[in-house]
């Protein structure tokens, strides 16, 4: 029995209905093309929100329905099964826009958010620079105030949506000098179209071909001074309070990838035969088929307690790192047992176990290494 059977209404069983079908009619059929071109096309985005799909945790009077974070996990778990996993709508929904919702004055609401919610504002967060990852204190993008503006200077890297987006939220310096480092940032809300703001080219990326990941660079970028969010210095206590559900997330959409991966390959071994016998009636691969599901189940189990208590408004910090750290790790672990379990045919584009495989890759490194999820564990450890 799942830990969110009791929190599911029938109102949530409709909204899964409506959503499966809605992907299956719009994003299956579409998934290849949008690999080839390497990005979804912002009409995609439109279609999806005008079913309602886009930021429906958004009060009312900002375009959205004031849902539960459970409609959140709903359309994660839904577009997985696509096998779509580049339309990144679950970034700007669940991890950008909370930033201008939760410190953003009301002009800056009112000005941003309804977009957000129809699909005409698509945002990514800018953060990691070519020398600056893990480290963000180390960050080298400048905001100097000049009058009614600032003026930015800098770059980042690997920003997702980047190309589609037409809201940046971009983690500056505004106080080089100051001690600690980290005190000195701030956010800025950039908007496309900037005197001075360029996208760079689309990366070319081991995985996740369709998600548009792009260079920005600032030369002189002049930003109105209103469009700093919340106060200056606050920046990086602001993206530390919204990690927790960045790292659900994605712990969430990893989760959700290695139990579809299984699936498949369960299906697959099934199938396939080998000395006149299934596949998955060996000892070896039935074992460890066995091995995988248990991880699996335990993942599952850890993800949705975890939602449970965010939703609930609890500080799961140092939970969330460790989901983060450990399903992550476990679908890298499954999704290359599963390809080896398809053989010659896992090698191939044409099985989804391949994109699937690529795919995995990356949920280590972004939002937060292993590593540096190791490293906040043992913090909390007191080590």
């Amino acid at each position: 029995m799942s830990l969110l059977d009791s929190y599911y209404t029938d109102e949530h069983r409709l909204f899964r209905d409506a959503v499966r079908r809605y992907f299956e009619k719009e994003v299956t059929p579409n998934a290849e093309q949008w690999e080839r071109d390497g990005i979804v096309p912002r009409e995609a985005w439109k279609k999806l929100a005008a079913q309602g799909f886009l930021c429906p945790w958004l009060p009312e009077e900002y375009g959205g329905t004031g849902a539960d974070f459970l409609y959140s996990f709903i359309l994660l778990e839904e577009l997985v099964k696509t096998h779509c996993h580049g339309f990144f709508f679950g970034l700007h929904a669940d991890i950008v826009v909370p930033y201008i919702y939760s410190f953003g004055n009301d002009e800056q609401k009112q000005k941003w958010l309804p977009g957000c919610a129809t699909g005409d504002n698509i945002a990514a967060i800018a953060m990691t620079e070519p020398g600056a990852g893990s480290d963000l204190a180390a960050i080298r993008t400048t905001a100097v105030k000049d009058g009614d503006c600032y003026i930015l200077n800098g770059q980042k890297t690997f920003i997702s949506n980047g190309l589609n987006s037409n809201l940046a939220v971009v983690a500056v310096k505004t106080d080089p000098q100051a001690k600690p480092a980290y005190a000195g940032i701030s956010l800025i809300v950039v908007e496309d179209g900037t005197p001075g703001f360029e996208k760079g080219r689309r990366l070319d990326k081991l995985g996740m071909h369709s998600q548009d990941t792009v260079e920005l660079a600032f030369t002189d970028c002049r930003v109105p001074a209103a469009n700093l969010l919340g106060q200056e210095g606050q920046g990086f206590y602001y993206l530390m309070q919204k990690l927790q559900q960045e790292r659900i997330a994605t712990a969430m959409f990893s989760q959700v990838m290695a139990e579809e991966a299984l699936r498949l390959t369960i299906d697959f071994t099934k199938s396939r035969e080998a000395f006149g016998k299934p596949i998955s009636r060996f000892q070896y691969i039935a074992f460890e088929l066995a091995k995988m599901a248990t991880e699996i189940e335990i993942g599952r189990t850890f993800i949705e307690r975890l939602i449970i208590e965010h939703m609930a408004g609890k500080e799961v910090v140092t939970q969330a790192s460790m989901a983060k750290y450990w399903v992550c790790e476990m679908l890298n672990r499954v999704t290359a047992q599963c390809l080896q379990f398809h053989g010659g045919y896992g090698f191939m584009e044409e099985y989804p176990i391949a994109r699937l495989f690529r795919d995995a890759r990356v949920k280590t490194i972004y939002a937060g290494t292993s590593e540096i999820m190791l490293l906040i564990i043992g913090r909390q450890l007191g080590l």
